[in-house]
Parts: C-alpha cells; sequence; structure tokens
C-alpha cells in the first residue's frame, strides 16, 4: 500500500472517528430533549384536562375530541384524577390502562415536591398535584411519544447518512491532497531513477532547501557526491594497483624468460635471481603498503583499540626500519623527559601506528643523503607531539596539497623510487586516531612531519 492510500485512510479513520463522536453526542442530547420535552408536554396536557373537568366538567368523550383536534403532534394522552382519598375522579381511557394509580404512587407524588417523571414500559408518564379550590388533586399523564420517536429516528438516519459521507470525502479529499503534497516524492523517485553507475554527476535540483523535501533532496544529493567521490576513488585505485603490480610482475617474467633462453653461467644465473628477488620484495612490499591501507580504512568502530605507549610504539617502529634497512640511521629523541608516563599514553591501535611511524622513518632515510630520521617526542599539556624531520631534498609546495593521496607521486619520484602508499596510509592512520598531522618542508633544505595526539 502506498504512502498517499495510508495516509488517505488514516486521515478518513480520523474523521469517522471524530463524526461518530459527533454523531452519538448529538444523537443522546437530541434523545435527553425529546424526553423533557415530552414529559412538558404530558404536564400540559394533565393541567389543561384537570382546568376543562374542574371548570367545565367535560365528559372524557368531549375532552378526547377536543384534544384530538387540537394537538395533531401527540398521541392520545392517558389522564388521571385522583382525590387525596385515592379515589378516581376522572380517567380519559378507553382501551388500556397505562399507569396503574396505586397508593404508593398517589403518596409518592403527594410527598414528592415537585413533579415525577416516569416510565411505563414503552410509555413515559408523569405526575403531579393540582390545585382547585384550596383542595388538592392527584394527576397522571401518560403516552407514548411516537412523534418524537420518529424524529429521533430521521435523526439517527440522517447523522448516519451524514457520517458515511463524510468518510468518503475526507478519504477523497485526503487522497488528493496526499497525493499532492507527496508528489514532489515521486519526482525525486523517479530522478533517482535515471542516476546509474555512469552519470553520477547528476544531481537533485530546484527544491525548496527550507522545507522536508528541499532537505530530502539535499541529503541525496550529498549521499551522491560521497558515491562519486568512492567511485572515482575506486576507478584510480585500481588503476593504479593494477599499473604497480603489472610493471613488477611483467619485469619478474621477462627475466625468468631470458634466463630460460639459453643455458647460462652460473653467475648469470645468481644474478638473475638476484633481480627477481628485488623485484619480488618490491612486490611485496607495494602488496603489503595495500594490506595496511585497507585495513586503515576499516570502519573505525571495528579496528581494536586499547592503551599504548608512544614512546614503545617508537622504538619498535625504529628497531623493525633498521633491521631491514641496516645503512639506515634514526636518532630518536626525547626532547622534554617526563617522569609522568601517563603523558606518553594515547589510545590507538598499535599495529598501526607502528606501521605508520615506520613509513615516516624510512621515508626520512630515503630522502636525505645521509639516510638518517630524526625523530623528537615531546609533550604539552594534555597533547603529546612527535615529528619525523630529514635534511633532504624537499617537497616543492605544489606537491603538499596531494601527497596524503593514494599513490600521487610528486616530482621526486625520479630520486627515489616507490608507489605512493606510505603516507597516504600514516594520513589514515593519524585521523583514526583523532590525531593531526602537518608538513614543514624547504627545496634544499628537508622535510619535517609533524604529529600531534590527545593523552588520556
Amino acid at each position: 500500500m502506498k504512502i498517499k492510500t495510508k495516509i488517505a485512510l488514516r486521515y478518513s479513520i480520523v474523521t469517522a472517528i471524530l463524526m461518530a463522536v459527533f454523531a452519538t453526542i448529538v444523537y443522546f442530547v437530541s434523545a435527553h430533549d425529546r424526553e423533557i420535552e415530552f414529559y412538558d408536554d404530558l404536564y400540559k396536557e394533565g393541567v389543561s384536562k384537570a382546568n376543562l373537568y374542574f371548570e367545565a366538567k367535560a365528559s372524557p368523550e368531549t375532552m378526547h375530541s377536543i384534544y384530538k383536534n387540537n394537538i395533531e403532534y401527540i398521541d392520545e394522552v392517558e389522564v388521571a384524577i385522583y382525590n387525596t382519598q385515592f379515589s378516581l375522579l376522572y380517567h380519559d381511557a378507553k382501551d388500556i390502562d397505562i399507569v396503574k394509580e396505586t397508593p404508593d404512587l398517589i403518596t409518592r407524588v403527594i410527598n414528592s415536591k415537585k413533579n415525577i417523571d416516569f416510565y411505563v414500559e414503552k410509555y413515559q408518564a408523569v405526575g403531579f398535584i393540582f390545585h382547585h379550590n384550596n383542595s388538592q388533586y392527584i394527576v397522571t399523564a401518560a403516552a407514548f411519544d411516537g412523534y418524537g420517536y420518529n424524529k429521533l429516528h430521521r435523526l439517527f438516519v440522517n447523522l448516519l447518512i451524514l457520517t458515511l459521507l463524510s468518510i468518503i470525502t475526507s478519504f477523497i479529499v485526503g487522497y488528493y491532497l496526499a497525493k499532492r503534497a507527496l508528489k514532489p516524492v515521486s519526482e525525486i523517485s523517479n530522478k533517482m531513477k535515471e542516476i546509474t553507475a555512469n552519470n553520477l554527476d547528476l544531481r537533485l535540483l530546484s527544491y525548496n532547501e527550507k522545507d522536508e523535501f528541499g532537505e530530502l533532496a539535499t541529503s541525496f544529493n550529498k549521499a551522491l557526491d560521497i558515491i562519486e567521490s568512492s567511485f572515482e576513488s575506486q576507478k584510480m585505485f585500481v588503476s593504479n594497483v593494477s599499473h604497480e603490480l603489472r610493471t613488477p610482475l611483467a619485469t619478474l617474467i621477462g627475466e625468468i624468460d631470458y634466463a630460460l633462453l639459453k643455458k647460462r653461467t652460473i653467475e648469470e644465473y645468481i644474478h638473475t635471481l638476484q633481480t627477481s628477488k628485488q623485484d619480488t620484495v618490491r612486490l611485496i612490499k607495494l602488496v603489503n603498503g595495500l594490506l595496511d591501507l585497507a585495513k586503515a580504512s576499516y570502519d573505525e568502530s571495528k579496528i581494536s583499540m586499547g592503551e599504548v605507549r608512544i614512546d614503545e610504539i617508537l622504538l619498535d617502529a625504529r628497531e623493525e626500519v633498521l633491521r631491514l634497512n641496516p645503512d639506515y640511521k634514526i636518532d630518536l629523541q626525547f626532547t622534554h623527559p617526563t617522569e609522568n608516563d601517563s603523558e606518553l599514553i594515547v589510545s590507538g591501535n598499535e599495529y598501526l601506528l607502528k606501521t605508520a611511524f615506520s613509513n615516516l622513518m624510512e621515508n626520512n632515510c630515503k630522502f636525505s643523503a645521509n639516510r638518517t630520521s630524526t625523530v623528537k617526542i615531546y609533550s604539552v599539556e594534555n597533547s603529546l607531539h612527535i615529528s619525523f624531520s630529514d635534511t633532504g631534498i624537499g617537497i616543492p609546495s605544489e606537491d603538499l596539497e596531494n601527497i596524503f593521496k593514494p599513490f600521487y607521486r610528486g616530482r621526486n619520484k625520479e630520486f627515489i623510487d616507490g608507489n605512493g602508499i606510505g603516507l597516504a596510509l600514516v594520513d589514515k592512520v593519524i585521523k583514526i586516531h583523532k590525531g593531526k598531522i602537518g608538513i614543514d618542508s624547504v627545496i634544499g633544505v628537508g622535510t619535517v612531519f609533524n604529529i600531534e595526539f590527545f593523552v588520556l
């Protein structure tokens, strides 16, 4: 069931409930008014007949004829008159005796300070004291309000028809209004169907951003921006990875094929194996970099975090870099030593932080003529600062804004081999740990990477 139909149905249900409550109240108020009015008519009828009886001594036949001709809207009324000794003075019923005027009833009327109203099956009746010539008489009047009940029945039918018509009308009006109100949703849905992987640049336009549908369109557009960016990044990633993997593999296969063309000397085979090993190492490093980059791209909520000491992770990273590159030098300095270990503890993932620090150290050493990286660590209030500096060739200013993009290689690629993954990985790791990273670089002087963490 579509939303506009649901809205119309709910609107109709609310209307039905309100109309039912309104009709019920009107019906019962009308029924109560009919009852009160008929009691008043019975009282007036009783008083009239009592006056006629006492003043003119008219017979029941005469009074029946008079009232039949003059009061058409009220059924035949049975009137009885008694004295205080319970003696019947007048009774005008011919066929039935509606009210049984028992001594208890007459006593009740006498003792009551006002008229008494009561029902005898479907008949309404009143009993009251009538004064004439300083004497008291008990008068009862009873009749069936056929005219009133007919009016009440017609009112019930009219209210029922009106309620049904209101429900039908409310459904039609509600459906129409819901359709008009939800028209922008249909338009948005139709436009969204036109957007595919081949035209992610399309956007939802011409909507008022101040209403709900404008906010919905804006949210869709933001989502499309993210999706388009992700698609572009994925395309770039696949393209770069394909290129980076294809080159060492093609070189490796070429060297093996060359060695197999004819018999070679042991020295030639050794040279081929050494060259193949270099290409394999390069390939493994690329694959490891891609795996680390993928890990750093995980949902942050799924990355295991705990309390880690930054100084210990730096020492482990230094040891690993030096083990793989014996000709490198890494100078680790604690510029402001502290006895409070808590100043060196942050919430983080040890593996990712170690990978990021290793990359920065290797990056310093690769681009420095003396193969040296200087690492300084110090704390300031609630933050921990680490700097990784070199005395290398520096980074051109036009490359700085792109330096953290995956697979980006600046102008310095002609000096040192690389795949453009390391700094992109570092940037992701630092952001995962809610830290900040900045670069200061001067051509021909060197580069400094500054990292800031907030301590626990």
